[in-house]
């Protein structure tokens, strides 16, 4: 767990230290992000690999307003598979930009914080994309554990005009594989 935490933290440090590639043209955030309605419970259903969620699974992620105004995050995992051992990072998040909400600042590690943009969002915001500028980090949320195929081909297909590759995209488990008979 004391690994999971360090690694969670340091992966979000390379969110904030990357600058954007040379080959990509700058992130766009979408428009405005009413916060209100994007507090809750998420459930990641895919996002590019990266070594602070290495083998984890049923990843979710829940957002909370703190009396400060910052944003409480809490990431959750299980370890190996959707009933393995659960992993938990606590952070919080700061507005970078509060003209549209778009753009947060997350830290697990004082005084160390990442890049969190919403590239994307359901207008009924029932579902986000989370990106940064360099392009390292991608993740696809949905406030179910499941998404139409149908939904997640459109995102997956908007991802090529902002940068992010989709071939690296891994789909996220959140149900236990059926055991033998």
């Amino acid at each position: 767990m004391k690994r999971f935490l360090i690694l969670l933290s340091l992966g979000v440090l390379g969110c904030g230290c990357a600058g954007p590639e040379s080959d990509k043209p700058p992130l766009q955030t979408v428009a405005s992000v009413d916060l209100a309605r994007y507090l809750g419970q998420w459930y990641e259903i895919a996002s590019y690999p990266n070594r602070f969620q290495r083998d984890c699974t049923a990843t979710t992620a829940d957002y909370s307003r703190l009396p400060n105004g910052a944003i409480r995050v809490i990431n959750r995992c299980r370890k190996g598979d959707p009933e393995g051992p659960l992993a938990e990072a606590v952070g919080q998040a700061e507005i970078a930009d509060p003209a549209t909400n778009a753009k947060l600042k997350v830290s697990f590690f004082w005084p160390f914080k990442g890049n969190y943009w919403i590239i994307d969002l359901d207008k009924d915001y029932q579902w986000a994309v989370v990106g940064e500028p360099s392009r390292r980090y991608l993740w696809i949320l949905n406030r179910t554990p499941t998404m139409d195929d149908a939904l997640y081909a459109a995102i997956v297909a908007r991802l090529p005009a902002k940068g992010y590759d989709p071939q690296r995209l891994q789909r996220t488990q959140h149900q236990a594989a059926p055991r033998g008979y």
